[in-house]
């Protein structure tokens, strides 16, 4: 299944790239639960992170960045799930930042997901969209 969110930021888009970085993915904590950053190496090809969750239950999440890349139009990274909490059994998180002008450029935040069966695939989806709309934001308030 996937979610797809797009948020208008201020700035160039390699600009933002560069800033996709610890200080920005403290930033995108959620506020509610007891979640802490164990490892984050970056956002390029071999790099990883690591999220710990310590309530209500305790979850190890581990994604690994396999592609990342710049071209005129857009700059991205892909991190896909080596670890996952349960239900998730697939993650795939394209973190894409196009241009749309000089000192304007989109966030596109594109998931793909599945859960451990094809019934919960779907029933994850409103509180997995709900867990990542409010990064937009956090988008604009971090990219002023």
């Amino acid at each position: 299944m996937n979610i797809r969110l797009s948020t208008k930021v201020n700035g160039n888009y390699k600009d933002i790239m560069r800033r996709f970085d610890r200080q920005l993915f403290e930033a995108l904590k959620p506020k509610h639960g007891d979640m802490e950053i164990v490892a984050f190496t970056g956002s390029k090809t071999g790099d990883r992170v690591h999220i710990r969750f310590n309530s209500p239950l305790k979850m190890e999440w581990i994604s690994d960045i396999t592609k990342h890349g710049t071209d005129e139009q857009r700059a991205f990274f892909i991190d896909e799930g080596v670890e996952l909490p349960f239900p998730l059994a697939y993650w795939r998180h394209q973190h894409i930042v196009e241009k749309i002008t000089e000192d304007t450029s989109y966030i596109i935040d594109d998931i793909t997901y599945r859960a451990v069966n094809a019934l919960l695939t779907p029933v994850l989806y409103p509180a997995l969209y709900a867990a990542f709309y409010p990064r937009k934001k956090v988008y604009q308030a971090y990219f002023k």
